[in-house]
């Protein structure tokens, strides 16, 4: 005689915990669906962008020249630190000339380009990005013999540009262009070819950026754009690296970079594009 199948059915708390556990699961299946759709969707950016930016000169992606780190994903849209090292071979003839940041899906995304002084076969800087979407943050180095070297991390993040400052206006024009400058301690060094000659610079210069995308929280109006969009850093006569920079820095623009000791002093001058200059010096040890 067939016995008759039983049903059984799961306690109340079971099937509450197998709903979690699938909808857990649906979700993180839609979210990785989506952020690759978004990857996929940045490389279209670039492909758009890359000609406005550099013409039809090849760039070399993914160059073992160029290391850029960035976090993954962002604890902070309007602060996205990252750090960049530029090492040509030993015996490699050529030296870095420029750098440039790129942020794709930001509203202008050329946050800075670097022109570096002297003889440079490496370079490390260090500095914090507005990401307004899920993007890819791109260095391109660009060598003595006009090559263009490039690497690239996509960066989950959304809402820097637009995000409120975290000073007060009042009190972010009050502080605008003071400076802080500084020698880093060995230890916090991080030059590409960690070569002895080399150090670390830390430069800070108070201002609020402002992207033209943030809104007056009581006037509920934007507020314009003004932003540091010139930097020069000399040591002596000397160039160290002069920078043209756009709205994707960040709030109170922070640069960290490596430079070669002369004991000749350092000395900064800035600009706004209200019009503002600011200046600094830093005397070598004496």
């Amino acid at each position: 005689m067939r016995r008759q199948a039983t049903h059984i059915t799961p306690p109340r708390t079971l099937r509450n915990r197998l709903r979690l556990v699938l909808a857990v699961a649906l979700f993180s299946a839609l979210t990785v669906s989506a952020a690759g759709a978004q990857e996929a969707n940045a490389e279209e950016s670039w492909n758009a962008l890359k000609p406005d930016v550099f013409g039809e000169r090849p760039i070399a992606d993914s160059s073992p020249l160029v290391r850029l780190d960035a976090p993954t994903r962002a604890e902070d849209a309007a602060m996205v630190p990252i750090t960049i090292e530029v090492a040509l071979p030993e015996g490699d003839p050529r030296t870095v000339k420029k750098l440039t940041l790129i942020v794709d899906e930001n509203p202008a995304p050329v946050a800075a380009t670097f022109t570096f002084g002297g003889e440079r076969h490496d370079v490390t800087l260090g500095t914090r990005l507005r990401v307004n979407s899920y993007s890819y943050i791109r260095a391109i180095a660009e060598l003595s013999d006009g090559g263009l070297h490039m690497s690239e991390r996509f960066v989950k993040a959304s809402g820097g540009c637009s995000a409120p400052a975290l000073k007060d206006e009042e009190v972010a024009l009050q502080n605008i262009g003071k400076m802080k400058l500084r020698v880093l301690e060995p230890t916090k060094q991080g030059d590409a070819t960690k070569a002895s000659r080399f150090s670390q610079l830390q430069l800070m210069i108070r201002h609020p950026n402002y992207s033209g995308l943030q809104m007056d929280q009581v006037t509920r109006l934007y507020i314009p754009a003004k932003f540091v969009d010139n930097i020069e850093v000399k040591q002596g006569d000397d160039l160290v690296f002069s920078m043209v920079g756009g709205i994707s820095l960040s709030e109170d623009p922070a640069i960290q970079f490596s430079y070669e000791p002369s004991g000749k002093a350092i000395h900064v001058d800035a600009g706004d594009t209200d019009g503002r200059k600011f200046e600094g010096a830093l005397k070598p040890a004496s």
